[in-house]
């Protein structure tokens, strides 16, 4: 299909938006109005039955709900006789890119060909996107995309189970020729220790410096780390390409085998050009000094990705910053017609064929999140108005949270256009949000620069609801090098709790007040723990790809982690 076809086609679904919901929430129901979990709500699934009458019988659900039949799907063989979320046969579990504890939740992948119609406009109607912008160029063409295969694992029942991101590379139809552009040969991709592979993926990029185009990853925060791995490995990386073969470090055979083949032999020229340019020792828009022909670098910089795009922009420097989409595990939710705007103007259209939307009122300002409220529909949503999304897919989840909060600031034709908020708060016990922490961070960051000469690099907070009155835990992880025992940076750390506790959101403000919430408890941890932790979640299933560093932690495992590599605390 034609880049302006595709365009087309998503317009047409815009101008249409009502209509096409309607049909899309008739075509889910039609395909798997019988299954068991619809059977309670949905008795008589042949009836007709509109969205009021959908919405009025069958109750919002959260993962939870869906929790046992997952299981009984990944340990058991399938009871055909009446499936229990889609009628569609099962492909595979994707895993969640969530991060507030230690084990992703499964997605169940099912082989729906009406969500594939749907997600195939979608992406390639992003596609058509950026071709827009950004036409092919015939002699430059290559791309350094920080993408990894990931461990593909097995249930009991022997389904596998990826990363949403993993499943183009590792399903049985994967096709590596149509990734000819990608720098980085497949055993790099499928590797299975992510530092080697991302060193890798650096080196290739370096030996065809001259025909990179773009460089992209999923999420800013895998750029961040590559970033890193170039700042702190440059030298070794110029004595590889020099000799000719990755370090002794990358002891995975075939993926050592196929960087020597892609480094094409010793490259002493190419490696004294690039350690000019390293040993200069500015960062500030290293991307074109590198590479001189790339036009753009891409990743989804929104909700909490958004901390690291001031330190994209100081590396790209007068390249182009691209945004990304707004597509779930679940499902595809909207699309960045403008990806150009930096993310606090980051706009999503919602794409009406999908699936059905609904939107949940939500208040910024009020502990109960969810509890007796009504949702509205695609053509009920205000402007200016904040919502939590509400989704029913055609793979097996019906009018499911799905946890994100945005905010409808205007509509594109009939449909929606929505900036997103936050991760939405997981009940009435939680004093803050994901937003409320990363805006009081921003003045913690100007302490930490002025004072100690460093940045922060992650943060994280835990509500401790075992003590009596329950006490917010912030952990800060910055640099290496700053000046965090001297006895002027104690005293900045202490102006740092009170900055964070003046920035924390009215619930906080008044649960203090009250003395429902104990003073804020500030902990420095070493340099490199949130690495480490993500080296533990990936160990333990979490994508590579789409590891989210978390921002709420929900778990206590995590926090047991960051306490053993604290440096010092303030309270």
């Amino acid at each position: 299909m034609a880049d302006e076809e595709l365009l087309k086609n998503v317009n047409d679904s815009t101008i249409n938006a009502t209509r096409h919901q309607h049909d899309t929430l008739s075509s889910i129901l039609h395909q798997n109005g019988a299954v068991r979990y619809l059977h309670p709500h949905l008795p008589l699934p042949d009836s007709p039955l509109d969205a009021a009458a959908f919405r009025g019988a069958v109750p919002l659900s959260t993962y939870d709900d869906y929790a046992d039949y997952i299981t009984r799907m990944a340990e058991t063989s399938l009871d055909h006789q009446q499936p229990l979320l889609s009628v569609d046969p099962l492909l595979c579990f994707f895993y969640s890119s969530g991060t507030s504890s230690p084990r992703p939740k499964l997605i169940p992948y099912f082989d729906s060909k009406l969500s594939k119609a749907a997600s195939f406009i979608a992406h390639q109607g992003s596609y058509a996107i950026l071709r827009r912008l950004f036409p092919r160029r015939d002699s430059v063409n290559k791309m350094m995309w920080f993408i990894y295969g990931d461990n593909v694992t097995t249930t009991r029942g022997g389904v596998k189970v990826m990363a949403a991101s993993t499943y183009p590379l590792q399903s049985r139809g994967a096709n590596w020729s149509q990734l000819r552009f990608i720098v980085s040969p497949k055993e790099v991709i499928l590797g299975s220790n992510v530092e080697h592979q991302t060193y890798c993926h650096l080196l290739c990029g370096l030996r065809n410096r001259d025909l990179l185009d773009a460089i992209r990853a999923p999420y800013a925060v895998g750029l961040i780390r590559a970033f890193r791995v170039l700042e702190s490995k440059w030298e070794q990386l110029c004595r590889d390409l020099e000799e000719g073969f990755p370090s002794l470090e990358i002891s995975d055979g075939e993926m050592r085998n196929s960087v020597v083949e892609v480094l094409g032999g010793p490259q002493p020229e190419l490696a004294e050009r690039v350690r000019v340019v390293f040993e200069g020792q500015n960062w500030g828009g290293i991307v074109s000094k590198l590479w001189p022909n790339v036009r753009y670098v891409r990743c989804v910089t929104t909700g909490s990705m958004e901390q690291y795009y001031p330190k994209l922009k100081y590396y790209a420097g007068e390249i182009p910053l691209l945004g990304g989409d707004y597509f779930a595990s679940e499902c595809c939710v909207g699309i960045n017609l403008d990806i150009m705007e930096p993310p606090d103007k980051t706009r999503f259209v919602l794409l009406p064929t999908a699936a059905y939307f609904e939107f949940l009122p939500f208040d910024m300002n009020e502990a109960e999140v969810s509890t007796g409220r009504e949702t509205v529909d695609i053509a009920g949503v205000e402007v200016g108005k904040m919502y939590e999304v509400v989704v029913t897919t055609y793979r097996g989840f019906y009018r499911y949270l799905l946890g994100d909060v945005v905010r409808v600031v205007g509509f594109y034709n009939l449909s929606p256009l929505v900036e997103f908020v936050m991760r939405a708060p997981k009940g009435p016990g939680e004093i803050i949000t994901e937003r409320d922490l990363m805006a009081a961070m921003r003045s913690v960051q100007l302490v930490f620069e002025d004072v100690m000469a460093t940045q922060i690099t992650e943060f994280a907070s835990f509500l401790d609801m075992e003590l009596t009155p329950k006490q917010l835990k912030v952990f800060i992880e910055a640099r290496e090098g700053s000046r965090l025992m001297q006895e002027e940076s104690v005293v900045a750390l202490r102006r740092c709790c009170s900055s964070l506790e003046d920035g924390l959101g009215g619930i906080y403000k008044v649960q203090r007040d009250r003395g429902e919430a104990g003073p804020l408890m500030l902990s420095v941890v070493k340099p490199g723990s949130f690495d480490r932790l993500s080296q533990v979640a990936i160990a333990n299933g979490a994508s590579a790809s789409q590891y989210k560093p978390p921002k709420i932690i929900r778990n206590r495992e995590i926090v047991h982690f960051l306490e053993g590599s604290t440096l010092v605390t303030i309270s």
